[in-house]
């Protein structure tokens, strides 16, 4: 019988990296002939292998509330403890109910007991786990101790207990070395280091009707140089230094192009950028309403685009994040074939940049130097596609399909192959 494996986490749906990366494990398992199954409080996936439960998104109100109330202090009061607790008890019987609709005997738990956005669901996964002795692998994303928001809290205790749990049964996976280390210095627990992946063994289908005209519907002219930041309006993006790079270019053609919008973190940053953009003499464009999860129509009657539909038409991607887990917008660039520059952030220098990828690099700022590579990597053609050909070849084989593969299929023999306990 094949294996039926359960995907837990709070949100499968989108396109944040927990629901890219766990689609991109279910596919390759299902080489693997195994079934996965889905359960979470926002989904997206077939309706008859998914269990939704509303309450374990972590938007859900009772959810909200406790937030509201364990952040940013260092005391909670009985009530807030029991209101945590019962919450936890009632999902842990959703849980159970899950893995027996759909017989599942391995458990993928995505992010759901690395950051502590939904503490009720991490208390009742750590219980489950504890009570059946379910083989299970934790995909850790990023840990609470990487964000700052976290360090204040009044549930230290719970964070102990299951942010990770310590479960001899639970498999651990991290995305790259510092959370390999950390994981280890902090909790004691070995890990296996798994990047993110693109299925580089499948090249990106050739530009079809629908996206034929993005530049157009975007206002770009067929002269102009379309300069993309692929990511969401937040401070860690830096896309600052985006705007002093296309300011350094000094040339009416570059425009620069927002694709995401600012999200829950508010506008202060977004009007800082367009404040600087203007000061700068910067074409900064903000596209986050064109840009969706799926094709569609807006309520003008403009096409709306995916991201995938906008990378083959951009000439230059750029991402000076000062900070990422991994940095799934890199490897897009390189996939989609787009030259992309980049800041040296901490995983990229020590994870990424090794493998030997090819791209203008900065260092925490943007040097005439770095403009003038940037430039040449878009007016010399034959130096821009050796660079993106080489870069490519180099993505096939450290963050291919291949590299997952191999992987899970060590980690799914690992955790069947276990003796009881």
């Amino acid at each position: 019988m094949a294996d039926r494996i359960g995907f837990i986490s709070t949100r499968f749906a989108g396109t944040d990296g927990v629901s890219l990366e766990s689609q991109k494990w279910a596919d390759v398992l299902a080489e693997m002939e195994c079934r996965s199954f889905w359960y979470a409080g926002l989904l997206d996936r077939p309706a008859d292998s998914s269990m939704c439960v509303p309450e374990a998104f972590f938007g859900w109100s009772e959810n909200v509330w406790i937030n509201e109330r364990i952040w940013g202090r260092t005391t909670r009061y009985p009530l807030l403890t029991r209101r945590i607790l019962d919450y936890a008890e009632y999902l842990k019987s959703t849980l159970y109910a899950f893995t027996r609709r759909f017989e599942i005997n391995t458990l993928i738990i995505q992010n759901a007991v690395t950051i502590p956005m939904h503490v009720p669901l991490g208390v009742a996964i750590t219980q489950f786990l504890a009570e059946t002795s379910l083989p299970a692998i934790a995909h850790h994303h990023d840990f609470f101790w990487e964000r700052t928001r976290f360090s204040i809290n009044a549930v230290p205790d719970l964070l102990d207990m299951a942010f990770p749990p310590r479960d001899p049964r639970l498999q651990h996976v991290v995305i790259n070395q510092d959370a390999m280390e950390d994981l280890a210095r902090r909790k004691g627990m070995p890990s296996v280091l798994i990047p993110n992946v693109i299925e580089f063994e499948r090249p990106p289908p050739p530009v079809d009707a629908y996206a034929s005209d993005v530049r157009a519907q975007l206002g770009l002219s067929p002269a102009d140089v379309f300069i993309l930041q692929p990511t969401r309006i937040v401070p860690r993006k830096g896309i600052e230094h985006s705007i002093k790079l296309v300011q350094l270019l000094n040339d009416p053609k570059y425009k620069l192009v927002i694709s995401h919008e600012a999200g829950d973190e508010g506008f202060d940053y977004r009007n800082m950028l367009a404040e600087m953009a203007r000061e700068a003499r910067v074409d900064l464009r903000f596209v986050s309403t064109r840009v969706a999860d799926a094709r569609s129509v807006d309520e003008e009657g403009r096409k709306v685009f995916t991201l995938w539909d906008i990378y083959p038409h951009a000439d230059l991607v750029t991402y000076p994040s000062l900070y990422e887990g991994f940095g799934n917008a890199f490897l897009e660039a390189i996939y989609f074939k787009v030259p992309v520059v980049v800041n040296r952030y901490g995983v990229f220098g020590r994870d990424i940049e090794p493998k030997g990828f090819r791209c203008p690099l900065m260092d925490g700022y943007v040097t005439r130097q770095v403009a003038e590579e940037v430039r040449r990597v878009l007016e010399d053609r034959a130096y821009r596609e050796e660079m993106v050909e080489h870069n490519y070849r180099v993505g096939a084989r450290y963050y291919g399909y291949s590299v997952l593969r191999r992987s899970l299929h060590t980690l799914i023999t690992n955790i069947v192959g276990m003796p009881e306990q």
